[in-house]
C-alpha cells in the first residue's frame, strides 16, 4: 500500500515537475511517475538512480506537485531527507539534479555522493 505525502521530507521544484509532465506525456503514459533511488557505488559512496515507472511499490512514498508524481523508496529516503529534486538546462545539458543538504561530498558530475 502507498501512500502520498505531502512535500515535507523530500521535494520538487516546479523545474522539475513540468520535466516529469513532459516525459508523461513522451511517452504517451498519463501513469508514469519518476523514480529516485540511492544505490551503493559511484565515484563518492552513493549514486542516484532515476526511472520512469508507473507502479508503485509499498515500500514507496509519493510525492508530488502540479500533477507530477515522484516515488522514493523507504531506504533512499534515508539518504535523501530534506532534499529537493530539481531540473537544469543550458546550453551543454539537461539533466534532473538532486540538491541534497545530506551530503559532504560530490563527484564532479553529480550523479554520485557521500555522506
Amino acid at each position: 500500500m502507498c501512500f502520498l505525502y505531502m512535500i515535507q521530507d523530500f521535494a520538487l521544484s516546479e523545474a522539475a515537475a513540468r520535466r516529469i509532465l513532459k516525459l508523461k506525456e513522451l511517452e504517451g503514459n498519463p501513469n508514469l511517475k519518476l523514480r529516485i533511488g540511492v544505490l551503493g557505488g559511484g565515484c563518492s559512496g552513493f549514486q542516484y538512480q532515476f526511472a520512469l515507472d508507473a507502479t508503485p511499490s509499498p515500500q514507496d512514498r509519493i510525492y508530488s506537485l502540479n500533477g507530477a508524481e515522484v516515488l522514493v523508496d523507504d531506504m533512499s529516503l534515508e539518504l535523501l531527507k530534506g532534499s529537493m529534486l530539481d531540473f537544469e538546462e543550458d546550453l551543454g545539458s539537461a539533466s534532473f539534479v538532486i540538491k541534497n543538504p545530506n551530503a559532504t561530498a560530490k563527484c564532479g558530475c553529480g550523479n554520485s555522493f557521500s555522506i
